[in-house]
């Protein structure tokens, strides 16, 4: 027969109250270890991962994928001159440097302006040299003819004191005399002129010759000056 037993349902409820409690403490003490603990360190495979000494320096990395290489930046530089693009050498994401060659430009226009410039260059450097020639040749003959005159006085100046040596000897007429002396102050004259007449073509030289130099100077430095054959754009300095 059954017996009732009235404190049991009680006591089971009180055992689950317990039991209850119990694991509410583990389960905070759980959480609160937890919370205590660092985070592991994340796991990689070790195909993936690189190991070696710690070095100090520069660390390259390379990164290789399949696509067009696009620049960030493009800036366009314009041409001094017009033209069509007759070769490009380098393309738009080259790495450049201030005067690096970009592309080559030809003009029929700016050849045949570079080719007129380029023969009066040639034409004012010839003239120069012929009136460097001319002037030398007509400085040698002013330098002949002066020397020739001063021989000449010299030589009638010797006649003159001849002359007048024998005219007090009573060897020659006074009218020989004179016409001595002024045959001696004649030659004199000429002397002094052609002497004159050599200095200054001599000084003149250099003042002629800087007239012809600066204008082959002023050819040579003019932006056509040189033929070309084609107009090469470059990057501008940064």
């Amino acid at each position: 027969m059954d017996i009732p037993r009235p404190n049991a349902a009680k006591e089971k409820r009180k055992k689950r109250i317990i039991y209850g409690a119990i694991a509410g403490v583990v389960l905070i003490g759980i959480t609160v270890v937890l919370a205590r603990l660092k985070p592991a360190a994340p796991t990689v495979e070790r195909n993936l991962v690189w190991i070696d000494t710690v070095k100090r320096g520069p660390m390259v990395r390379q990164v290789r994928g399949l696509g067009t290489l696009v620049p960030e930046e493009i800036r366009w530089i314009a041409a001094r001159t017009q033209g069509r693009v007759d070769k490009i050498i380098l393309r738009p994401g080259a790495v450049v440097e201030p005067g690096t060659l970009i592309l080559e430009l030809t003009n029929p226009d700016v050849v045949s302006a570079a080719a007129n410039a380029d023969s009066q260059l040639r034409a004012a450097e010839a003239q120069l040299s012929n009136l460097r020639v001319q002037l030398e040749s007509q400085l040698l003959q002013s330098e002949s003819t002066a020397a020739r005159a001063k021989s000449d006085y010299e030589t009638s100046k010797l006649q003159a004191e001849v002359r007048e040596q024998l005219f007090k000897d009573g060897l020659v007429s006074e009218l020989e005399l004179r016409l001595t002396q002024a045959t001696a102050a004649q030659a004199a004259n000429t002397n002094a002129i052609e002497q004159k007449r050599f200095a200054f073509a001599k000084e003149s030289i250099a003042p002629q010759l800087a007239v012809q130099q600066a204008e082959v100077e002023r050819l040579r430095s003019s932006p056509s000056s040189a033929p070309r054959n084609s107009t090469r754009s470059r990057s501008a300095p940064p």
